[in-house]
């Protein structure tokens, strides 16, 4: 359904690093579904995206530094994955106060591949069912997390999923998650 999100504002949070990917195709499910969109980061101006980790891919402007948003300005989070982009978020403070208070709030959270590492670090992860890339899944047991394999696992608030191939399955997922929460 064209229209099924509309009214609704998605914060994206990410920064240098990120899986392009798994930025763009979450993002556009959103937007196709009537969301509108906004890109967090650590700082403002633009982040680089990249290809596999390794290869440069495109540069995304940023909206609003993750310092200066309140988790009652949006609807819902997602946090993409590549490696360094989660990496960097879970040393910065101000995004690891903002996935905390976004988790603690109920409203819906998903993340992809690398990106619970963030949800890691906000402590969020204890006593709930996530899958994620599989470097990954030692780190969510030791916070308390019961890990699993699947394409993509809802557990209350929390939508994970493993890696780009699942990236149909995830944004159908996550688009139906904000869908099913009233406004």
């Amino acid at each position: 359904m064209a229209n099924e999100l509309a009214d609704r504002k998605i914060a994206i949070l990410a920064t240098d690093g990120v899986e392009q990917v798994e930025l763009v195709q979450p993002r556009q499910a959103f937007e196709d579904a009537g969301a509108q969109t906004e890109l967090l980061s650590l700082d403002s101006g633009q982040i680089q995206a990249m290809n596999n980790d390794l290869e440069a891919a495109d540069k995304f402007d940023v909206d609003r530094k993750v310092a200066d948003a309140t988790v009652e300005d949006y609807d819902a989070l997602l946090l993409p994955g590549g490696t360094c982009n989660p990496d960097r978020l879970r040393m910065d403070d101000d995004a690891v106060a903002f996935v905390r208070d976004f988790v603690n709030s109920g409203k819906p959270v998903a993340a992809i591949c690398h990106g619970p590492w963030t949800l890691v670090e906000a402590d969020v992860v204890r006593d709930r069912t996530l899958t994620s890339f599989p470097s990954v899944r030692t780190d969510l047991r030791n916070a308390g997390a019961t890990v699993v394999d699947e394409q993509v696992v809802t557990d209350h608030n929390i939508t994970t999923s493993r890696n780009p191939d699942d990236l149909a399955a995830f944004c159908e997922r996550i688009v139906s998650e904000v869908s099913s929460v009233h406004a």
